[in-house]
């Protein structure tokens, strides 16, 4: 186990709040650590017609478009077994009867405290009074065959992992059935 000592806030904003600790090893010997404090998201497997469907939009970080599955971070306070709901509707216009939970995920476990929690919709409809996507997002819904996403994982056309692991379950749960 390391043991916290001393935390100092680096950087605090509206995502992510960043400290630089000081801790003590198991061993005695001390050490710093640089930490990214994320509230969490959530990311929902979607199968409509043999196919999943996956969020196109541009992410600034990588200067490139991604196809991801939809997903968002929690607002403050906010229930994971609500916000799925709300972010499902946001990004594909879509409303789910149920949420299956089917995993929890830790994104980049060496420097952040980010959590994301994967679900399943089942039983959901195309709506035409959802609530909008954030306003700094602009999202185009893409349906792609279950068997053509697994190869677009396999052939690294898919990059986000929290898709790569949900297409990798739908896969293998279509597979075993």
């Amino acid at each position: 186990m390391e043991k916290k000592l001393k935390s100092e806030t680096v950087f605090d904003g509206n995502v992510i709040h960043v400290t630089y600790d000081d801790i003590e090893l198991e061993d005695g010997r001390k050490a710093k650590r640089e930490v990214v404090h994320h509230r969490g998201g959530v990311c929902i497997l979607a199968i409509e017609d043999g196919c999943i469907l996956l969020v196109k939009q541009y992410r600034y970080p990588h200067g490139c478009d991604t196809l991801e599955i939809p997903a968002g971070k929690l607002e403050k306070g906010e229930d994971r077994n609500e916000a799925c709901f709300r972010e499902f509707e946001e990004e594909t216009d879509r409303r789910a009867k149920t949420m299956h939970f089917i995993l929890q995920l830790l994104p980049t476990p060496g420097y952040s405290s980010e959590v994301d929690y994967l679900y399943e919709a089942i039983d959901f409809k195309h709506v035409d009074d959802s609530k909008p996507a954030d306003d700094d997002e602009f999202l185009k819904v893409i349906k792609v065959p279950l068997e053509q996403a697994y190869q677009m994982v396999l052939k690294g056309e898919i990059v986000d992992a929290k898709t790569q692991i949900a297409i990798l379950y739908a896969y293998t749960k279509k597979k075993s059935l």
